[in-house]
């Protein structure tokens, strides 16, 4: 039996996993248990080249039944978790770098399950159902607020009162895990010392400023609703525009919270769907005017964020919509163009690293994402 470094990425509705060596370095499997949670779920299990190992039902709701299948098809490969490895999204002020996870850690993150109500408690249920299956497996955490820690105070406060600061109430940034590994591979660009914007663009997006490796300033602040439009979620919103759901349409918390996260954003706007790519095959205005949206609300944001760093060195798309779809990155681009990106439209049909063309004053690319690579790096260098 092999050892490896298994990293989890638990959401609502799927539950992705990697198993790597010890080292963190070589992809040795991955799969997936889609429908998490409920006795429809199925898991997946391929090689690291994609290529199908098992697939089966599961037939238990149980979260404890679908992970002890997962651990259970990874031994049939050969495969042992000699640790494993979870992305938890928010670590508030207190954890900036990955920890082990005991008793005492365990409880702490339950503090901020009200910062991140909906994505905290699926990973810390995850964690709890681990332990029960196995008390002795180590666990490690890795934060999606972590890489933020090194942004200025003025990068994350509030204009409002100073007591609300110190208590919690401030902005954090999300996505880390994955802007950690772009700027990992920042040097392959010539940009390991510049000041580059990067666009993590799915059915969560957000964009960061990172200047020489290090998180400058971001669009999502102190939850995952703000900045960019997203698949179901609205980004920046003027905080009026609740108080009148709340004073004349009579909704409560639960409303609201559903509202922001489930009902809004591209599917919001179209009507249609959340996924990009059923809005750009469409032909109805609605699902135009969303797309519209979401590019213009990604180019004003990137702009915003070369101001933070006042400058700009170039450009990074990455995840679902930023990696695949080209029509997005021509619009995010083309709007960019004033500030100097000479969009090169064959290399960005053809999905090619570089996306503008040889004269261009700033350089933009593509680089996929690698959050549970980062995680288990992360693990590595902790173990």
């Amino acid at each position: 039996m092999n050892r490896c470094l298994l990293a989890i990425n638990a959401g609502s509705a799927t539950l992705k996993f990697r198993a790597f060596s010890p080292d963190g370095r070589t992809l040795l499997a991955r799969g997936m248990v889609d429908r998490f949670g409920s006795k429809e779920a199925r898991l997946r299990l391929a090689d690291a080249k994609g290529q199908a190992l098992a697939e089966r039902d599961l037939a238990d709701a149980a979260h404890a039944a679908a992970l002890a299948a997962v651990l259970n098809s990874l031994a049939d490969q050969g495969l042992e978790a000699q640790a494993l490895v979870h992305r938890v999204v928010h670590g508030g002020s207190r954890f900036r770098e990955p920890v082990r996870i005991d008793a005492e850690v365990r409880a702490a993150l339950d503090d901020y399950i009200a910062l991140a109500p909906l994505h905290q408690p699926v990973s810390l249920e995850v964690v709890d159902a681990f332990s029960e299956l196995d008390p002795r497996l180590p666990q490690i955490a890795c934060f999606d607020t972590a890489f933020h820690a090194t942004q200025p105070t003025v990068a994350t406060r509030f204009g409002i009162a100073r007591h609300w600061h110190d208590e919690g109430v401030r902005r954090y940034g999300f996505h880390g895990l994955s802007y950690a590994a772009i700027s990992r591979r920042l040097p392959e660009l010539g940009l390991a010392h510049g000041k580059v914007v990067v666009c993590h663009l799915g059915s969560g997006a957000s964009a960061c400023a990172i200047e020489s490796g290090k998180s400058v300033a971001s669009s999502m602040g102190f939850s995952a609703v703000d900045g960019l439009m997203m698949g179901s979620r609205p980004g920046y919103i003027d905080p009026e525009v609740i108080l009148y759901w709340q004073e004349h349409e009579g909704m409560g918390v639960k409303d609201v919270r559903r509202e922001l996260y489930k009902n809004s954003g591209l599917l919001g706007v179209s009507g249609v769907s959340a996924d990009m790519r059923e809005l750009l095959a469409s032909d109805l205005p609605e699902a135009r005017e969303a797309v519209e949206l979401f590019c213009y609300r990604a180019a004003r944001e990137a702009a915003s964020l070369a101001a933070a760093m006042r400058g700009l060195d170039g450009l990074v798309f990455t995840a679902g919509i930023g990696e695949h779809s080209a029509e997005v990155r021509a619009r995010i681009l083309q709007q960019l163009s004033w500030l100097g990106f000479d969009l090169d439209h064959a290399a960005n049909l053809a999905h090619a690293r570089r996306l503008t063309a040889a004269g261009s004053r700033l350089p933009a690319y593509v680089l996929p994402t690698d959050e549970e690579g980062e995680m288990a790096r992360q693990a590595a260098r902790l173990l």
